[in-house]
């Protein structure tokens, strides 16, 4: 009988310092997650070098708590994995550094993961019957990709934002609304009592980019030249982004003939056929 494989991944790419244990890749013994939501809601977004610290100051508990949770010590596990990038690079560092430690010290292999292959890997947790090939659309904080993924290691980012991510998008106009951050949860709530009156431009390209700065230009001028009805607003908001998405996804089924369509990104890890 095969032996299972057991890896502590580490996640510093941004705000949150977290740590998994995860057997054989799609069972997740322990997730601990410490947040910095509260340390950067006071400056409307997230400082880097605030970021940095405190995953310095953070993730050794971290580390501990999830050994803790999956009931496991440091040489039951096989593999340590990390976020190398994209993402802030003094945060990033923080979860490097302690991820060449632990394997240096353990004697374990030490794997890099790609921030963008591990949100589209999430998938494989949430639905363990998932196999390539689909299509991903990739929506989170700093990243809006279109990914086909043709294999577990092969992908092709077949479109991305040529400006402004989703999540960007979203916190500049909860900023301009003065209501608060993070914009995302913000914008939906008041967007559930809201009817999509006003009008909104929605760029496309002849390929599968995309583009939002002009969706949030044109909601901060509204909020400039007129009183606005901020439900009304952040429905509107939230409807042109959304279509914006949707499009692009069917272009994209229909070119790539593929059956199924993976969310992922912050939150995510969603399945449609």
């Amino acid at each position: 009988m095969a032996k299972d494989i057991l890896c502590l991944g580490i996640e510093t790419s941004c705000d949150e310092t977290s740590v998994a244990i995860v057997k054989n890749g799609r069972e997740v013994l322990s997730n601990v997650i410490s947040t910095q939501i509260e340390i950067h809601k006071k400056y409307g977004g997230v400082v880097p070098e605030i970021a940095s610290r405190s995953h310095t100051e953070n993730i050794t508990f971290v580390v501990r708590e999830a050994l803790e949770r999956a009931n496991m010590k440091f040489e039951n596990i096989d593999i340590i994995a990390c976020t190398y990038g994209p993402g802030l690079v003094g945060a990033l560092l923080v979860g490097v550094s302690m991820a060449k430690s632990l394997a240096y010290a353990l004697n374990k292999p030490l794997i890099a993961v790609h921030h963008i292959e591990g949100h589209i890997a999430a998938n494989y947790i949430t639905h363990k019957e998932l196999e390539p090939p689909y299509l991903c659309l990739v929506v989170s904080g700093g990243h809006t990709h279109l990914v086909h993924v043709k294999s577990y290691t092969d992908f092709e980012v077949i479109g991305k934002t040529r400006d402004d991510a989703v999540g960007e998008a979203f916190d500049k106009v909860a900023r301009t609304l003065e209501l608060g951050y993070p914009g995302g949860p913000i914008i939906d709530e008041k967007a559930k009592n809201g009817d999509p009156i006003y009008h909104l431009p929605r760029t496309f390209f002849d390929n599968l980019d995309f583009s939002f700065s002009g969706i949030k230009t044109a909601v901060i001028n509204l909020v400039h030249k007129k009183a606005v009805n901020v439900n009304d607003l952040c429905a509107s908001f939230e409807e042109a982004v959304t279509d914006v998405l949707i499009q692009n996804v069917l272009k994209a089924v229909k070119m790539l003939d593929v059956d199924k369509v993976a969310l992922a990104g912050r939150g995510f890890g969603k399945l449609v056929s």
